[in-house]
């Protein structure tokens, strides 16, 4: 079975994944930001986790309240065995395309 994802929830699985369950809104959305260096909105990111998670990519549940966000609480998400296979699949597709396309970007043909 097929498990296709956008890019930009790819990104968004990829970073769920790494942050190894404390991952949430806004942990992701700095972590683009950062490391990618690409602006994003908070709603994008969470948009894509209610997808991933319409999906059965990850799944989520709320973490404790804390003082600093106002007593409000967050929610965590996690990848799920149907998340990571997703992945799989889009690495290995992805490998196949820069097989097919190295000779012409590298200058090989």
């Amino acid at each position: 079975m097929k498990l296709h994802l956008g890019k930009f929830e790819e990104i968004v699985l990829l970073i769920v994944a790494a942050q190894h369950g404390e991952a949430y809104g806004m942990s992701i959305t700095k972590t683009i930001e950062e490391e990618l260096e690409r602006s994003v909105t908070l709603s994008s990111v969470h948009t894509s986790l209610y997808r991933l998670e319409e999906k059965g990519y990850v799944k989520s549940e709320v973490g404790g309240a804390s003082e600093i966000r106002g007593g409000r609480s967050k929610r965590l998400f996690t990848i799920t065995e149907r998340g990571k296979e997703s992945l799989k699949q889009s690495r290995q597709i992805g490998k196949k395309l820069w097989d097919m396309a190295s000779p012409v970007v590298y200058g090989q043909s």
